[in-house]
């Protein structure tokens, strides 16, 4: 029996064991962990870092590996289509040139007619023999010129060293690096934008929780007034009117403690995204149940202690001003020489340094390669142009944004002071509500003072409470609105 109330006992302290309690610096924690965009923004500064990394190998040279396989319908060919005929006709066509000859040296009397005869005798003898290892040799010498290059294979290593570019390359590994430093400041920009949206929704649950429990104070009062009412009603002390008065104000109260429930649900479900949290889990912040929060001067500093470096803001516009820089030089370094150092090595099956025969062999090269740009229709002095006017608007754009710090920095010094004031006028303002509450109290019990009256002070004292509740919670956003203008928040 005893082990089951325990369990029990164990089951019914779940619940509460579950809850989560969460410190502003704990939720800042968690934040700055588990927050999506924080994460993503970090994700960021290694894409950067490795851009920069690969922004460095331009400086060493590439090697490229290519190989290739062709099949032609045709060899290459060293002889022409009439040459090989000569050559393949080698026999005949010289048996014809001897006849020729003979004849012609006949008619020129060079020769008799006689010894013409004996010579065509023996030449005809030996015309066949003659004629068929001539045309034999002219195509054995067609044969010795084929190619037998219908499948042709190679391979190829290049080699590519820059020597001159133009100053692109260090201008692209110069923007490279800025790249970097813009990634981390984003981030940095990124965790003050998340520790300022923590900062304001915490403290706005806190409100919110304050005014809950003030709307349930304030349905209180006015039940029990309503109860008050319906006693006198029904004595005939008041009238039916009277109790319907109070019937309204009842109601009011009820929908007011709806609407924030309702709205301290969804803060602390904002709260819990930021954090990095599922949105349902139960937490409870530690200020909540504080009846007056801690209200010091912190952060009540001069708006010229800080610096505008301490901005993210501010180092991201001056990134963009020697990004912008950097992007003329690269823009210049197009329409300026560049000099390359090529070496490679290149193989062939067939051999086309030994009489294309059949076997893979190779050959090294080495070279320099220059490229002038000689006309472009000004395209580069238009792009210059054009580049130079985008520094400028960024000058411009970090000019107005320190102007712009200065005044924020200044509004958010204002606003602290302002805050404390109210916070001083609303603590007077409630003391002099209670009193009034009282008063109006007493009256009613002693018959001086209807329902109405009543009521009016009521609805003047949940005012009075809710301006003081605003009041500092307005002092501790004021706080971190400074802190974020002067580039603070860590």
């Amino acid at each position: 029996m005893r082990k089951i109330v325990l369990a029990v006992l164990a089951c019914l302290a779940l619940p509460a064991s579950a809850q989560r309690l969460l410190t502003l610096d704990s939720c800042r924690t968690l934040a700055l962990r588990n927050n999506k965009q924080l994460i993503a923004t970090r994700k960021s500064k290694e894409v950067a870092y490795n851009t920069r990394k690969a922004m460095r190998t331009n400086y060493l040279p590439k090697v490229d590996a290519l190989g290739s396989y062709q099949y032609t319908s045709k060899e290459i060919s060293l002889l022409n289509k009439r040459t090989k005929q000569t050559l393949s006709s080698l026999g005949t066509s010289s048996v014809a040139s001897v006849t020729n000859l003979l004849t012609s040296l006949v008619q020129s009397g060079a020769v008799s007619q006689e010894m013409a005869q004996q010579l065509g005798g023996l030449l005809s003898k030996a015309s066949g023999v003659f004629e068929q290892g001539g045309n034999a040799i002219g195509q054995r010498l067609v044969d010795a010129f084929k190619t037998d290059t219908k499948n042709f294979w190679s391979g190829t290593v290049m080699a590519r060293q820059p020597l001159y570019m133009g100053g692109a390359i260090i201008a692209a590994n110069k923007m490279a690096d800025i790249g970097e430093k813009m990634a981390a400041n984003n981030e940095d920009l990124v965790t003050q934008n998340t520790l300022y949206s923590i900062d304001q929704t915490y403290w706005t649950t806190v409100s919110l929780r304050q005014k809950e429990k003030l709307a349930y104070s304030y349905r209180d009062l006015v039940k029990k007034l309503d109860d008050d009412v319906k006693k006198m009603i029904a004595q005939g002390v008041a009238t039916k009117a009277d109790g319907l008065r109070v019937d309204v104000k009842v109601n009011e109260a009820e929908m007011q403690i709806v609407q924030v429930e309702d709205g301290l649900v969804l803060a602390k479900m904002l709260l819990c995204q930021l954090c990095g949290l599922p949105l349902e889990e139960d937490i409870m912040l530690a200020d909540e149940n504080k009846n007056t929060l801690d209200t010091d001067a912190y952060g009540m500093l001069a708006p010229q202690d800080s610096t505008y470096d301490e901005r993210p803001e501010v180092r991201l516009f001056q990134n963009a001003v020697e990004m912008s820089e950097q992007n003329t030089k690269l823009v210049l370094a197009q329409y300026l020489p560049h000099v390359l150092l090529t070496g490679g090595y290149m193989i062939s099956n067939p051999n086309l340094w030994d009489g294309f025969n059949r076997r893979f062999s190779g050959v090294w090269n080495v070279g320099v390669t220059l490229t002038v740009p000689v006309w472009n229709w000004m395209e580069s002095k238009y792009k210059i142009r054009g580049s130079k006017a985008t520094t400028t608007i960024s000058r411009l754009n970090l000019a107005d944004l320190e102007e712009k710090i200065h005044l924020q920095a200044t509004q958010a010094r204002f606003k602290i002071k302002e805050a404390y004031k109210r916070l001083n006028m609303a603590k007077s303002n409630l003391n002099s509500a209670d009193e009034n509450l009282r008063c109006a109290n007493v009256g009613f019990k002693e018959g001086v003072m209807d329902v109405t009256d009543v009521m009016a002070a009521q609805t003047a004292w949940q005012k009075a409470q809710s301006d003081k509740i605003d009041a500092e919670v307005d002092v501790k956003l004021s706080q971190v609105e400074l802190q974020k203008a002067l580039g603070r928040l860590r």
